[in-house]
């Protein structure tokens, strides 16, 4: 949730900037450098959501490329 309100937080971050900053950097900070982005190689963990005016709902989730929800 916190990556979806950080750009109406802080307009000079953008919702790619957003993402990286819960995805990529702490994937990297912990050494996981198979997670943390969309990228040829890598897990492929994804949440598709939709958007609100309350709160993000999910709407389907992928786990290492396959449709699990």
């Amino acid at each position: 949730m916190a990556a979806l309100i950080l750009p109406q937080a802080v307009p000079a971050i953008d919702s790619p900037a957003a993402l990286r900053t819960v995805t990529k950097t702490p994937a990297e900070a912990v050494g996981l450098s198979d997670r943390g982005e969309i990228a040829v190689g890598k897990r492929a963990d994804l949440v598709r959501i939709r958007r609100t005016e309350r709160v993000p709902l999910v709407r389907s989730v992928w786990r290492m490329g396959r449709r699990v929800a």
